[in-house]
């Protein structure tokens, strides 16, 4: 696909010097292909995934055909999220730098209506909105579609998969008949092509080809592993690479909980995106993840549409995508601006043909990843640590702490026990149950470890076995395993006296226990959580000191009781 220069497009000199301001000179593919046939009135399709330059695609001939001795909307772009609506209106203000006589606004759910009323009675030519809230206003009748020239649906296979069908064709209906239709979507479902028969006209259908949507500036890798080694695996790559801003897709909201609960465990700071969520909810995930308070977001492919957050370090499948068009969507996420990105993919047992269909999809073949050993990652732990050292020691004021050599010295600490002591504190690495496992993924010994665990979970009849149950025998019948660490020999199970009516969490036990003793977080075991009371695993060389801190401490406010459990 040919692409153009920006200054070979029939463009207006203020559009022009906006787009040289954003640091553009040649327009993407999905750009060159659509803008000229956008100018030229005509409805089109474009098939583009997020990453594409789709929005400058139709915003740039949006901003062109604007009339501005009218007051009234003249452009309706329809969006999913709250998300990719402000995404699109910041692009739009961006574009629209040096035509200050044009006034756009994003109108989505979340957000206070009634500034979005004023906003509107004021006088804009670009609604940017999702369905919900444009039913909303154009009820309250503070939305007037009556001169709508032109009507963008971007995502428009996401809206309809999120149920806004009725919404869209309602809106649709409300517009006028004499007007141009843009459809932008990543896939062309049948119901996609349904909907632009009945609204579109003639439309000119404008795709970005499959080997273009790939970036090659994004290392592909799978590792074939066990499916419950899939965190401490992605936890050895995140310190191998030393990766600082990481999105982490799953196929499914539980597992968003449940791996974000994992990571927080094991002390990173992970938020979870899926379609639970509140509004505000939402907001707040997403504030802290662009400001890096949050350097792992974990989330499902519906929840990540519209999510356009810069130097994102590298994209993990931890579950392996249903769709192979979403998996160029995730790792589009990374890689951008030119800049190098890197995709992990956790395959597990029989999905490796699932993949297979993905690379033949891409046309890139994805390498096959060694999973780093333990002693791999405590390699690079101490060739940072020295690094560090060496800056600290460089940067000087080291006066102040000199008479404390000899308070360790009097404490009857040699040197050597004293520097091994402090790497140790500092550098936080301690085996775990998967240092001396092998962590790939092997489909023999897979189906072994199942049968093994049917047999383990499944009585004679079938039932899954409770697990749950109180001190005096009897089963709170809700008992659920939060967190699958296998127990072993050095682990001791401690019994605590508040659980789920608590409203208490792994994280919230986790980070009581390491509080109040010192213990890694990553050094705690297990935790069963029921509706009354939880379970943890502590290192058999720290119970007495869980015992002794903990009793009568508080968690969440509440105090507990913690004692060994009974068998």
């Amino acid at each position: 696909m040919k692409k153009l220069r920006f200054d070979e497009l029939s463009l207006s000199e203020e559009i022009q010097k906006a787009v040289a301001d954003m640091g553009f000179v040649e327009a993407s593919p999905i750009q060159s292909e659509a803008i000229p046939y956008i100018l030229d009135g005509r409805d089109v399709i474009g098939q583009a995934q997020t990453g594409t330059g789709k929005t400058a695609a139709f915003g740039i001939p949006a901003l062109e055909m604007v009339d501005t001795s009218q007051k009234n909307v003249q452009v309706l772009v329809l969006c999913p999220t709250r998300e990719l609506a402000v995404q699109v209106a910041d692009e739009f203000k961006k574009l629209s730098k040096y035509r200050k006589d044009i006034h756009s606004v994003a109108i989505y759910g979340g957000e206070n209506i009634e500034k979005q009323i004023t906003a509107l009675r004021r006088g804009v030519h670009i609604v940017i909105g999702t369905p919900g809230r444009v039913m909303d206003h154009m009820e309250r009748r503070t939305l007037n579609l009556e001169n709508v020239r032109m009507m963008v649906l971007d995502e428009a296979d996401e809206m309809l998969d999120m149920g806004f069908r009725e919404d869209i064709e309602s809106i649709l209906e409300q517009v006028p008949d004499e007007r141009q239709t843009i459809f932008f979507s990543a896939t062309m479902s049948k119901p996609i092509m349904t909907l632009t028969k009945k609204y579109q006209v003639n439309p000119q259908l404008v795709k970005v080809v499959k080997n273009e949507l790939t970036a090659n500036n994004i290392e592909q890798l799978f590792y074939e592993v066990k499916p419950k080694a899939k965190v401490e695996v992605m936890a050895r790559l995140i310190d191998m690479y030393n990766l600082k801003l990481i999105l982490v897709f799953c196929n499914t909201k539980m597992k968003v909980d449940e791996l974000v609960e994992d990571l927080q465990i094991r002390g990173y700071q992970a938020e979870g995106l899926h379609g639970d969520l509140r509004q505000q909810q939402r907001n707040n995930v997403m504030a802290k993840f662009r400001a890096g308070a949050t350097n792992i977001l974990v989330a499902t492919d519906v929840a990540a549409r519209g999510i356009d957050v810069e130097d994102v370090d590298a994209v993990f499948n931890f579950d392996i995508p249903l769709d192979e068009e979403y998996y160029v969507h995730r790792i589009g996420r990374t890689g951008r601006a030119g800049k190098s990105g890197k995709a992990f993919s956790f395959v597990v047992g029989r999905e490796i043909q699932r993949l297979r269909e993905i690379q033949a999809y891409t046309k890139v073949k994805i390498e096959r990843g060694v999973i780093p050993s333990y002693e791999d990652i405590v390699g690079v732990k101490k060739a940072k640590f020295i690094e560090k050292i060496k800056e600290t020691i460089s940067e000087g004021g080291l006066d102040i702490f000199a008479d404390m050599i000899d308070q360790l010295h009097h404490a009857g600490l040699s040197n050597e026990d004293i520097i091994l002591g402090l790497i140790k504190m500092n550098m936080g690495v301690q085996k775990n149950e998967f240092a001396d496992m092998d962590l790939s993924g092997d489909d023999r010994s897979e189906r072994r470890e199942r049968r093994g665990g049917e047999r383990e979970r499944f009585g004679d009849r079938g039932r899954r076995e409770d697990r749950g149950g109180s001190r005096d025998g009897r089963s709170s019948g809700r008992g659920v395993r939060e967190n699958d660490r296998s127990t072993n020999a050095s682990m001791v199970r401690l019994f605590i006296n508040i659980g789920r009516d608590q409203k208490v969490r792994p994280g919230d036990i986790v980070g009581a226990i390491a509080g109040e003793t010192g213990i890694a977080g990553n050094a705690i075991g297990s935790i069963d959580i029921y509706d009354k009371f939880s379970f943890v695993e502590v290192p058999k060389t720290d119970v007495r000191k869980v015992l002794e801190l903990m009793d009568n401490n508080s968690i969440k406010g509440k105090k507990v009781n913690i004692e060994i459990a009974k068998q």
